[in-house]
């Protein structure tokens, strides 16, 4: 997602749509949930498709974040924050390529989008409780 993309991301978060027509409101909703997923799926090296596409992909931009702040086993907050992480279909890494140091292996993309979404729901119900 270039600068220009993301600039009108935010304005389009910060849109009143109350005085808006329903056709306007549904071009207001559209542009942005387009580019949501287009800065959701910027690490993802496999190829989403479906009804869950948007649901994925904004689960691994969450996962990404979560792992900026936290830090993943003995890789430290800033580490992550410098190289990135890249989701791949048979392993996450360090690094925007599949190459990378794996944080993780998994058997195929379903375990780990699984993995990803479990990871996420851990630690929002700690955060909350």
């Amino acid at each position: 997602m270039n600068n220009k993309q993301q600039k009108r991301l935010e304005v389009l978060e910060t849109v009143d749509t109350s005085e808006m027509t329903l056709e306007e409101m549904h071009d207001v909703f559209n542009e942005r949930s387009e580019l949501l997923l287009l800065r959701n799926k910027e690490n993802i090296n496999f190829i989403l498709k479906g009804k869950g596409k948007d649901y994925y992909a904004f689960q691994c931009w969450n996962f990404t974040k979560t792992l900026e702040q936290t830090g993943y086993g003995r890789i430290s907050p800033n580490e992550i924050k410098e190289d990135g992480i890249s989701f791949n279909k048979y392993s996450i890494t360090l690094g925007n390529t599949k190459y990378g140091e794996a944080l993780k292996r998994f058997n195929g993309k379903e375990e780990m989008l699984g993995f990803v979404i479990g990871y996420n729901e851990c630690i929002y119900k700690n955060r909350i409780n």
